[in-house]
């Protein structure tokens, strides 16, 4: 009975020396309202090479893919009606059409 006795005591002990420890950090978060997050925005400046593959298609070249990604240009392969031909877009914002 001794040894129940003193690991009650002890328990209760402990229960009571962590409750001013834990009031300070539960009242140091504000509550209602959400954590801050950091999420940094960076705009796209370059030619996706997705965008790059879709404006090629949208232009009639089938079988689309990307060959080369420099830089300076994103080189997209396909097929068009005559055979073989590439596509190359510069690398920056819109993909503009360099040469075809």
């Amino acid at each position: 009975m001794t040894h129940f006795l003193a690991k009650a005591s002890f328990a209760a002990l402990i229960a009571l020396a962590s409750i001013p420890f834990a009031a300070p950090n539960a009242s140091a978060s504000e509550l209602g309202r959400p954590p801050v997050v950091s999420v940094q925005y960076r705009p796209v400046y370059a030619c996706s090479p997705v965008q790059a593959v879709r404006k090629a298609r949208f232009a009639g070249l089938r079988y689309a893919r990307i060959t080369n990604v420099t830089p300076r240009r994103v080189v997209v392969s396909g097929r068009n009606y005559r055979g073989w031909d590439q596509m190359v877009f510069a690398n920056v914002r819109g993909c503009p059409l360099i040469r075809r």
